[in-house]
């Protein structure tokens, strides 16, 4: 039975889930609910020979339907109930459901989908604290070190290991959707080398606006103004839109202030500021390199053309540029 430490996602309890009488998917992600559903049923064909897959909507539910479907069959089929819409489940549902918990039946799987909330808060209760059903979290992946952390392991599950900056690149490229961060990787274990590395991801998802603004960054805090300004104007050439690439620019160097002369471990300052370890040993790298003067004005370039792009100045990618000029001069005298 799977649990979550407070605030966060627990990836591993939808791969590791074992077959119970009944489970509880709780969360609005539909790829691990997906998954969980799938690994349940295999678990339950490895047992049954035949099932027949049931679909009920707690929602629109009437009393007495779970009795009728958990009612021993003519031909003694095993059966798989899957319950969806608990979030706004019927009171008929609610309590026959929980009268069914009381006595399970071996030969059928039930499977509940919550998408969140606290509406059944005694049916949630019931599953969070029994040792005989499974309660498996399916919550969204929203910080950084989820993500890395799942892009991780689905490398990892196939026998490859991916560089932590290949993995933001890639999560930075795919989005913020599970599937499509899944599906990227899948492509990557089945083309790629051993160990995917930065170089890699690049081939497969370097034309993004997201995994363009990474290089950009990348050449303006090593001081590199050339490589930096170049990699902008090809971005623009090739349909990139400049908006989300200044916002990327901008995300970069607020991390590297708010580590800036900062004490501490990264591991600890990662837990407060809410990003990966690897983040924060990279801002505290390349915060050596700015002062304090130095930030504020970068910061201030970055507003500008930011402002500028949003309101259609004529000349809005010279106002980008500066401001990935005011990035890389400061580091270019370090």
């Amino acid at each position: 039975m799977a649990r979550t430490a407070k605030g966060s996602v627990d990836q591993t309890s939808w791969r590791q889930i074992k077959l119970a009488p009944a489970t509880l998917l709780y969360g609005p992600n539909e790829y691990f609910v997906q998954r969980a559903n799938l690994n349940l049923k295999k678990l339950f064909d490895n047992l049954h020979e035949e099932s027949e897959v049931i679909s009920i909507n707690a929602k629109d539910y009437r009393a007495g339907e779970l009795t009728m479907h958990t009612s021993p069959s003519l031909f003694n089929t095993a059966k798989v109930i899957q319950a969806t819409g608990l979030a706004s489940m019927s009171e008929p549902f609610l309590h026959d459901v929980m009268a069914y918990l009381k006595e399970p039946q071996s030969d059928i799987l039930l499977i509940l989908h919550h998408n969140g909330g606290n509406r059944g808060k005694k049916l949630l209760d019931i599953f969070r604290s029994s040792r005989t059903f499974n309660f498996i979290e399916c919550k969204e992946l929203k910080r950084d070190h989820e993500k890395l952390e799942f892009v991780q392991w689905e490398i990892r599950e196939h026998g490859k290991k991916i560089d932590p900056r290949a993995a933001q690149v890639l999560i930075n490229a795919a989005g913020n959707d599970t599937a499509e961060l899944a599906s990227a990787a899948q492509q990557l274990v089945e083309d790629g080398p051993e160990v995917i590395t930065i170089e890699i991801v690049d081939k497969y998802y370097g034309g993004r606006t997201e995994a363009t603004a990474f290089k950009v960054s990348d050449a303006a805090v090593s001081g590199n103004s050339r490589e930096a300004l170049r990699l902008f104007r090809h971005a623009l050439e090739t349909g990139v839109e400049p908006i989300p690439l200044v916002g990327a620019l901008a995300a970069r160097m607020r991390n590297i202030a708010r580590v800036h002369k900062t004490g501490g471990s990264a591991a600890s300052l990662a837990s407060n500021l809410k990003l990966a370890p690897w983040q924060v040993e990279q801002a505290q790298r390349d915060s050596r390199r700015y002062s304090e003067d130095d930030l504020a004005s970068i910061l201030r370039a970055l507003a500008e053309a930011d402002a500028q792009l949003k309101g259609e100045a004529t000349s809005p990618g010279y106002a980008v540029e500066k401001a990935i000029l005011a990035i890389a001069a400061p580091a270019g005298r370090r």
